[in-house]
């Protein structure tokens, strides 16, 4: 029996499932001596992480009695923290923020709700000490900064956001206000730059979605984003020229959309997740173009696959935890385990214990070899160009490297990057100019000094220290001595001495010593040129009583030098004699 074909048309087009390296990606937590116990985790970090993670440390923000802290602990300080562990404690209202800069792992910028931003040096190691002053103190918001944000690829440039409505631009290094975009007309929620740093994406409590030029302070794009009234987020896609955000509906279901960045007038993709209340926060990774979105008070992380055609966003999987999540901290790709197949790893601060868990995601690999389809060239820690040439108007994508040495890259910067136009650096700048100063001895006449002047007083105009002084004021040219060099012992207007007076002087203190029966070669030639120096320096007494006095205290210092000499010879004869016996005794 003949059996017709079907027509071409209706045959099943049926492909089967979407292939994707990353379809089984599975969360794993750390166990309980990996994680970081007993950390007091501020209740008043709103929607922002208040946690920082890099290779070198991991920065809590921690709930203290007055003003606003948060600790820095080395990523191998694990287990239960003592809770009297160093803070860094410059804030006068709670940190709201903390931002790790791209290219330097000792230095961190802190948001808080005083209204002000602060840079921070952490030394190798960790902190041993409360640490109080910031390198920079960066004051130009009106309300408090909710979030801060590094450059990706221009070392040294700063973004910060703050409940009066204004994204300000700041030149980190020397501490400096570059630009004001006051673009917006309420709160901002959310702020991600792209791959280069070129395009700005944010959100605000007016559920606009806008797309920014930085340098300019245009907005290139703008369009209505979710309409629920609770936060929405967003994050740019790299450089695929996409936006990712995460929001409410109109009846409080929580979204996610997709967005061309050329236009903001409908969404490529908009799906409902579920219908909980917790804020949704987008984390992406442009390595494996993965997006983690965990929510507020949620248990789980759900992760997605973007790709440049429709429907542009593929679930993939979750993972699910019973221990509900207050915020995240993000590792950056240089920091992952590559023999493990890591493509990113969470530190977890959860909400009802005071616990941090790390929380890494690992794609299953058979083989601990270096997975070249897994670990594309990623960002280093090199910067691309610098804030100057940033602000002339150059864009430069990041500096990439490869992965494949297994290990990780880490910036070694232990001298912070002190900025020269703060209001910090320039009191330091006062107090290293106050020291480096030349010490000057007072030359003024005994009778110029009134009686009622202390030794205390004396110390502090003349900042001389208080032994030298002492020895300044007593030591004097005895004339008795000298003789006919008396014209010569005297200083001139200048306080200078001629080198005839010099040397007249010096023949005067050894036959001094010699009188007093002290031999001119005990003293050591740097005590003679002490001695020869303060006499020069001081001015030749008036009067018979003051001369009765420098002599008087010329001789009882040298019977004290007398005195420190036999003790020293004593000593060497002691330290002779142990010798000769430990000598006979080993032979």
């Amino acid at each position: 029996m003949h059996i017709p074909k079907m027509p071409a048309q209706s045959q099943n087009t049926f492909r089967g499932i979407r292939s994707s390296k990353f379809r089984h990606v599975y969360g794993k937590g750390a166990r309980k001596e990996n994680c970081y116990e007993n950390v007091l985790i501020t209740q008043k970090a709103h929607d922002t992480a208040a946690c920082a993670v890099n290779p070198k440390f991991v920065a809590i923000a921690v709930e203290v009695a007055g003003g606003g802290a948060f600790i820095v602990l080395p990523l191998d300080k694990t287990g239960r923290i003592d809770i009297n562990t160093p803070k860094v404690t410059g804030h006068a209202g709670p940190v709201l923020d903390l931002k790790w800069c791209p290219f330097n792992d000792n230095l961190i910028a802190s948001g808080a709700d005083d209204c002000t931003i602060k840079l921070w040096h952490i030394p190798d190691g960790g902190l041993k000490a409360n640490l109080t002053e910031p390198l920079a103190d960066l004051q130009g918001h009106q309300r408090r900064v909710s979030i801060v944000e590094w450059h990706p690829t221009a070392e040294n440039v700063l973004f910060s956001a703050g409940y009066d409505y204004q994204i300000l631009v700041w030149d980190a290094r020397r501490g400096v206000l570059m630009q004001t975009l006051d673009l917006h007309t309420d709160v901002i929620y959310s702020l991600s730059l792209n791959r280069d740093g070129s395009r700005m994406a944010t959100t605000s409590r007016d559920k606009r979605l806008r797309i920014i030029d930085p340098l300019s302070g245009k907005v290139l794009q703008e369009g209505l984003c979710h309409e629920g009234s609770k936060a929405c987020k967003a994050v740019y896609c790299g450089d695929m020229g996409l936006v990712f955000t995460t929001g409410f509906s109109r009846f409080s279901d929580r979204q996610y959309g997709v967005w061309d960045e050329k236009n903001l007038n409908t969404p490529l993709r908009l799906d409902t997740i579920d219908s909980s209340s917790g804020v949704l926060t987008p984390f992406y990774d442009h390595d494996t173009r993965v997006v983690f979105v965990a929510g507020k008070g949620d248990g789980n992380i759900r992760y997605y696959e973007i790709t440049d055609s429709p429907p542009y966003c593929h679930f993939l999987s979750q993972y699910i935890s019973g221990e509900p999540q207050r915020g995240f901290g993000v590792m950056p790709k240089r920091g992952c385990k590559v023999s493990q197949c890591e493509i990113f790893r969470f530190y977890k601060l959860y909400a009802t214990k005071a616990i941090c868990e790390p929380i890494s995601m690992i794609v299953p690999r058979k083989s601990d070899q270096f997975q070249p389809d897994l670990y594309p060239d990623t960002a280093s820690p090199t910067p691309a160009m610098s804030a100057e040439e940033w602000f002339a108007g150059t864009t430069r994508g990041p500096v990439l490297m490869s992965m494949k040495t297994g290990m990780t890259i880490k910036t070694h910067r232990p001298l912070p990057l002190r900025p020269t136009e703060s209001s910090s650096d320039k009191n330091a700048d006062k107090k290293y100019a106050f020291l480096s100063r030349e010490t000057r001895a007072d030359y003024r006449p005994l009778e110029v000094k009134t009686s009622s002047s202390t030794d205390k007083d004396l110390k502090t105009s003349t900042n001389l220290d208080t032994k030298f002084q002492a020895l300044q004021k007593l030591w004097g040219c005895n004339v008795k001595n000298m003789g006919d060099n008396k014209e010569q012992c005297s200083t001139n207007s200048s306080g200078i001495e001629s080198e005839k007076t010099y040397t007249s002087t010096k023949n005067t203190i050894n036959k001094m010593n010699i009188k007093s029966g002290d031999s001119p070669h005990k003293l050591t030639s740097y005590a003679m040129q002490e001695k020869e120096i303060e006499i020069l320096e001081k001015p030749s007494p008036k009067t018979e009583s003051e001369l009765r006095r420098a002599y008087t205290a010329q001789c009882e210092e040298l019977k004290l030098l007398r005195r420190q000499l036999i003790i020293k010879d004593r000593r060497i004869h002691e330290l002779e004699d142990q010798l000769n016996q430990f000598k006979t005794h080993h032979k």
